[in-house]
């Protein structure tokens, strides 16, 4: 095919040279076929041309319609942020606050003023958090105490903080921290009431127990007393008896202050049976008034221990005063001390054994409880406080019972 601007080929000699007509038809037969292909090849390209322009604004309604649903969305979160009762807080790596919603502002009592960093914070709130921010990443919130602004009243927070991770490498660079504040004023108040409510009915319960405790002691101390004034020559039955009610009295006021008393006590080595006999000498006048045989055996190998003796007198007092309202008159008491040896371990062993009523099984889990009642009569505190003064020695207090034959306290101390 000739160049379109010379139709007619160059003579090189200069001679114009007349195509003849069968060559003129060969090149417009190609020019049309030339022709054919462009026109076709253009077509294509317009379809093309077409198809991309219909993806791309299909494309381009999906992204606004995506925007607009992120829009959406993100106006949903911080409205939801916004009426949350607890204070969100947000901070990304460069430790910048990058969210704060109006409830963490009341609750700091932050106002209108600008906060950029946990310095800010902390100046304004009068909260230390930068200090909560350098403890350890854990999922248990602090609990702290502030003054309000506003008022006298003191307001207590719960402070938690976690770690995000907001990038898809999870690398320190892209590590953000979300932080919740609870107001947890009124449950401290709601506490503190039900706090003062327990001591309100523990303080009730414990005075039912001295009443019941008290009674009956005094009402002896009455009688006896009304009997020395009247027969001057047998007084010292009389004072014998006016013993026994003291010592009752005396041991229900040590276990109320034992039961109440937080502190432990100082452990001495101690020779467990003349500990034991001299706390049975304070006893019987208590035994002798019910008319019982109160007795003492020590054995010879019962080893030393690490104890208090005061305790070991209100423990003995106190489970030797049990079998004894538990035993009737013309009955018996035996007390007994030896070593005994569990699982290569050595103890001293002291035996409560009385020949009374017995313990029903099924009250016999409760009778360490305090202000628990066998009978449902008279509660007591003295099992429970020899169980406690038991624990204080390492030791431990278990009994064995069956009905109309009498009962076995075993008192168990680690040997010396």
């Amino acid at each position: 095919m000739l160049p379109s601007s010379h139709t007619v080929p160059i003579n090189p000699l200069g001679v114009e040279v007349i195509p003849s007509p069968q060559l003129l038809a060969d090149a417009f037969s190609e020019f049309i076929s030339a022709s054919s292909v462009l026109e076709a090849s253009y077509r294509d390209l317009q379809q093309e041309v077409a198809h991309l322009s219909l993806e791309l604004s299909k494309r381009n309604a999906a992204l606004t319609s995506s925007l607009a649903e992120n829009d959406r969305m993100r106006a949903a979160l911080q409205q939801m942020l916004d009426s949350m009762p607890c204070g969100v807080l947000v901070l990304n790596h460069e430790g910048r606050i990058v969210m704060i919603n109006p409830e963490c502002r009341r609750m700091l009592d932050l106002g209108a003023s600008p906060v950029n960093s946990l310095r800010d914070l902390s100046a304004l709130s009068h909260l230390d958090f930068e200090a909560l921010s350098a403890g350890p990443d854990s999922p248990h919130e602090n609990e702290v105490c502030i003054q309000s602004a506003t008022t006298t009243q003191k307001r207590w927070l719960a402070v938690g903080n976690r770690k995000l991770f907001s990038g898809p490498s999870r690398k320190p660079d892209h590590l953000h921290s979300i932080w919740i504040l609870r107001d947890i004023t009124a449950n401290k108040y709601a506490e503190q009431e039900r706090e003062a409510a327990r001591r309100a009915t523990v303080l009730a319960e414990i005075s039912t127990i001295l009443a019941h405790e008290i009674r009956n002691p005094l009402a002896s101390m009455e009688l006896f007393a009304g009997l020395i004034e009247q027969d001057l020559g047998g007084t010292s039955q009389w004072i014998s008896h006016l013993r026994a009610g003291i010592r009752r009295l005396s041991g229900t006021v040590n276990n109320v202050l034992s039961l109440n008393d937080e502190s432990k006590s100082r452990l001495v080595p101690v020779d467990l049976a003349a500990c034991v006999q001299s706390g049975l000498v304070f006893v019987q006048p208590i035994a002798e008034q019910a008319g019982l045989f109160l007795s003492f055996f020590a054995a010879a190998d019962t080893p030393s221990i690490l104890g208090n003796e005061d305790a070991i007198h209100q423990i003995i007092l106190n489970v030797v005063c049990n079998a004894i309202r538990h035993t009737g008159a013309g009955g018996r008491v035996a007390v007994t001390t030896r070593r005994a040896t569990h699982n290569g371990a050595d103890y001293a062993l002291v035996e409560i054994e009385d020949s009374g009523c017995g313990i029903p099984e099924s009250v016999i889990a409760h009778i360490f409880e305090a202000g628990f009642s066998a009978n449902g009569e008279t509660p007591g505190l003295g099992l429970a406080v020899s169980k406690r003064l038991m624990a204080q020695h390492g030791g431990e207090i278990h009994v064995s019972s069956r009905i109309n034959e009498g009962s076995t306290f075993q008192l168990e101390f680690p040997a010396l």
